[in-house]
Order: structure tokens, then C-alpha cells, then sequence
């Protein structure tokens, strides 16, 4: 079994002279992803993407593949499809990405034929495939020693260049910075979303494209030391992620998180005076999401940098400033979460923002157990495995919390209605919360008056509550709490 820790051993050859033209319909895929779901809700756009990406890595791969493979391949595709054909949810679209690896999978790797094989392909797709693009396509093209030399300043400059680009998409004092530095403000008429959007589209699309399977026959023996310059070609791997590369990464990656966290300090955190031209509001509620998704690509390059056995697992420079990041990275998500609150309070509360409270921690979390890894020089298994307990842990506290009242409460009161700082109380949210809202309703009875509207709503509730209590067989421990409020609420007025 190939370790975790050695991210791209023996891999199949592959045909650079072909590179061009996996290329262009790498490119042609992800300009199709941009029509299809660039500012557009998903729907059957995804089976058709599916689709098109299938048959793309056919078309790159056409010496792979088998009539019989390829048959079994389309059988699995169609039935993987067929319930996002129906309805995409949360469940169907995880259909679609099984379906499509392991489809991918039995077309262009005849090796694979064990269930392991299938999963070890889902983590080669979707984790490791990602972050082969740019190595890639730069070592297609062979001029030797220019070509290391570049490569080692390839990974600081892109990543630094996308942080910068994340930065000020988050951060309104950034984006300023950049139109002054930038002439005709040519920066302020680029649609940095988009522009990160068809990066990741690209990324993710290429592993399907350029099909690189892992030597999963062949044990490998992480120990042994990368061969010589001056003998067999080595992996665009060993010159992106060398420690030359990842100490010049490190040192511009943390001045970069540091102007980012000390804004933050001075003008979130504390009570520092901003521009005339840019308002608190403007400062604080803008990019929460853009600022994890800086900090996932930190953590994904901490775990590819400080890898077991790598250049840099034991360097006294290096791990210091992962250490440094890694705190920057937790200041970060920190103030990601006091924007989302800031927003909440205005905005109040729904689902999905508790749910972004809830992965925010878990980001958090996994930040915390990345330094733990490194610090104990635990593997990367362990790493997955104490991820995976949290995660497990989290979802069952959440299953004991009942979130329907603390939303509905928490609306109800920080209301404009309720006295609060937030919006207007959204009456059809709340009625939509269920019966367990019920307890707020009246709450929020109380204090706009007898309105008719939200009392017909509550009697609705009621009925609906009635109805799940009808039978012993759908009992459960809040329906019967519930249920005993309204049986005490419903006292008084019978004695009267």
C-alpha cells in the first residue's frame, strides 16, 4: 500500500508530446464549467458537466481503454447520474463524483479492480490531482537546469499571487492598495471570483485529463533519497515542493498573512480609524468564506510541504515558520468568525450560517491538529484519523443540539421588532423553522401584537405537532418537551 506521506511515487509514464492537446481540453472543460455554473444554481448542469468531463478523459486517454472496460465505465456513469437526473441534493451530487472517479477509473486503469483501488482513485482525483497542473505542464517542456531554477520559484509566486488575489477580495483596504498601485485601476475591472473560479475549475478538471495512475503493485520505500541531478529524471515534485521552494513559500506566505492579520487587528479587532471612503460595514462583512478558502489552501500546502521523510520535515528554519503560519492561519479563521457574527447580528440567523460557525471550528480544529502532527511527527494517516474523530464528535453533539428554538429565539430578539440591531423578523423563515419554533413564535406574538398572519402560522404548527405526536411510534424526546409546553400554555385558557 502507497503511503500517504510520499504524495506522487512511481507514477505511470506519461506522453508529454500529448500535453498541448490535454491542455486545451482541460481548458475547453473549464470554460464549459464557467457557462454552466459561474453565477447560475446547479441543476442538470451537473450530469451534463459530468458527462463532459467523462468523455473528455476518454478522448485524452483513448489508448487505455477496453470496449469491455469501457462498456462496465458507461453503466456506472448512467446509474450514478440517474438520481441528479431526478433531483440534485446533497446526496445525488455524491453520487455524480463516485460515479464519475470510479467510471474514470475502470476506462483508463486497468490495475484498480478492488474496492481500495476505487477509493485510493477518489483521493488520487479529487485531493492529489488538484495540486499536479501547474508541475505538469511546466516539465513538459525540458531546458534543464532553467527549468528547476523556475520551478522553485513557481509555487511561492503562484500561491502568493492567488493569497494576494484572495486578500483583496476579503479585505477592502487591500483591494485599495492594489488600485493605486495598479494604472488605470486596471485591477478593480478584473472579476477576481472569476478568475478563481477558473483556476480551480482547472485544477480540478486536469487530474481526469492527464490520467496518472499510482504504481499501486509496486511497494515503495519512502526513505530512500531522491536520485542525483546528474542520473534519472526526477519528479516535478522533488524541484516545486524542494526546501529551497518551501522556505521561499514560507517567508513570503507569512508576510502576506501578516498585513492581512494585522488589519484585522487594528481595524476588527480593535478600534482603529478607517479610510473616509470605506465604512466598518464595508470592512467587516466581506469575504468570511474567501478567507477560509485562503486558509484550507494554507493547511493543503503545510501537509505537501512538511511531508514525512521530506526536505523540510526537520529543517530549524522551516518548521519555525510553518509554526508562524500556522498561528497566522487560526487568527484568520478567528476573524472570519467575528465577521459572520457581525453579519448574523445584522442579518440574523439562519441554518447555514450556524453550519458555517460549526465548519469554521472544524477548520480551526484541523489547523490546530496540523501543528499537532508536525510537533509530534505523527504520520499523515494520523492526521486523517483524528480529523475524522472530530468531525465524527461535532456531528454527534450537533445531533443532541436542538438548533429550530436557539435560531428562532435568536431571531426573534436581536430583531428590529424584538429591540435588537438585526432586520425586519422574517416571519415566513420563522414559520418554515417548524413546530419546534413554535415556543419563539409566541414570543414574537407577544411583541407585535395579535398579528393574524403569524397566529395562523402557529396554528398550523400546532396541527402539525398533533399530528406527530398522534402515534406512540413517532415519538421522540423534543416533540414530547414541545408537546409539554403547549399542553401547559393551553391549561389557562381551558380553566378559564
Amino acid at each position: 500500500m502507497t503511503s500517504l506521506a510520499n504524495p506522487l511515487p512511481d507514477l505511470h509514464p506519461v506522453q508529454r508530446n500529448a500535453i498541448s492537446a490535454k491542455l486545451a481540453i482541460a481548458l475547453g472543460l473549464t470554460a464549459l464549467s464557467d457557462w454552466l455554473f459561474y453565477g447560475e444554481p446547479p441543476g442538470i448542469s451537473v450530469v451534463i458537466f459530468a458527462v463532459a468531463l467523462a468523455a473528455g478523459s476518454l478522448v485524452a486517454n483513448p489508448g487505455r481503454i477496453s470496449r469491455r472496460r469501457g462498456v462496465t465505465a458507461a453503466a456506472v456513469l448512467l446509474a450514478g447520474l440517474a438520481p441528479a437526473v431526478e433531483e440534485l441534493n446533497a446526496i445525488s451530487f455524491m453520487f455524480v463524483i463516485a460515479a464519475l472517479v470510479v467510471s474514470v477509473s475502470i476506462m483508463t486503469n486497468p490495475d484498480a479492480k478492488r474496492p481500495l483501488d476505487r477509493l485510493r482513485a477518489l483521493r488520487d482525483l479529487l485531493l492529489i490531482g488538484p495540486f499536479r497542473l501547474t508541475g505538469e505542464v511546466v516539465f513538459s517542456v525540458r531546458f534543464g537546469a532553467l527549468a528547476s531554477g523556475l520551478a522553485k520559484w513557481l509555487v511561492p509566486l503562484a500561491l502568493g499571487s492567488l493569497f494576494v488575489v484572495l486578500f483583496a477580495t476579503a479585505n477592502p483596504l487591500i483591494e485599495k492598495w492594489l488600485n493605486l498601485l495598479a494604472p488605470g485601476n486596471t485591477i478593480s475591472n478584473i472579476d477576481r471570483v472569476r478568475v478563481l473560479f477558473w483556476v480551480a475549475a482547472l485544477s480540478l478538471v486536469w487530474p481526469f485529463i492527464h490520467v496518472r495512475w499510482r504504481s499501486w503493485t509496486t511497494k515503495t520505500n519512502p526513505t530512500i533519497p531522491p536520485a542525483p541531478s546528474g542520473g534519472a529524471a526526477q519528479s516535478p515534485f522533488v524541484y516545486l515542493f524542494g526546501a529551497d521552494a518551501i522556505l521561499a513559500s514560507l517567508i513570503l506566505f507569512n508576510l502576506l498573512f501578516a498585513v492581512q492579520t494585522s488589519l484585522d487587528i487594528i481595524y476588527l479587532w480593535g478600534d482603529g480609524q478607517l479610510p473616509p471612503d470605506i465604512t466598518y460595514a464595508d470592512y467587516a462583512h466581506r469575504g468570511a468564506q474567501v478567507l477560509i478558502v485562503a486558509v484550507l489552501l494554507a493547511a493543503g500546502f503545510v501537509l505537501v510541504a512538511m511531508r514525512a521523510n521530506g526536505p523540510a520535515e526537520r529543517s530549524k528554519i522551516i518548521r519555525p515558520l510553518v509554526y508562524v503560519w500556522v498561528t497566522q492561519c487560526v487568527m484568520l479563521v478567528a476573524s472570519a468568525m467575528l465577521r459572520l457574527q457581525i453579519y448574523v447580528g445584522v442579518y440574523l440567523l439562519t441554518f447555514m450560517r450556524v453550519a458555517a460557525f460549526i465548519w469554521m471550528l472544524l477548520v480551526m480544529i484541523g489547523l490546530l491538529l496540523i501543528v499537532a502532527r508536525i510537533a509530534l511527527e505523527r504520520s499523515n494517516e494520523w492526521l486523517i484519523r483524528m480529523n475524522l474523530m472530530s468531525l465524527a464528535a461535532t456531528l454527534y453533539i450537533c445531533l443532541l443540539v436542538n438548533f429550530v428554538p436557539f435560531i428562532a429565539d435568536y431571531n426573534v430578539v436581536h430583531s428590529k421588532e424584538g429591540g435588537g440591531t438585526g432586520v425586519e423578523l422574517d416571519l415566513c423563515y420563522l414559520a418554515r423553522l417548524g413546530p419546534q419554533a413554535i415556543p419563539a413564535i409566541d414570543r414574537a406574538i407577544q411583541i407585535l401584537g395579535n398579528d393574524r398572519g403569524l397566529a395562523s402560522r402557529r396554528d398550523w404548527l400546532v396541527e402539525v405537532q398533533a399530528k406527530d405526536m398522534a402515534s406512540w411510534r413517532s415519538w421522540g424526546f423534543r416533540s414530547f418537551r414541545l408537546q409539554r409546553y403547549l399542553d401547559a400554555r393551553a391549561k389557562p385558557s381551558t380553566a378559564g
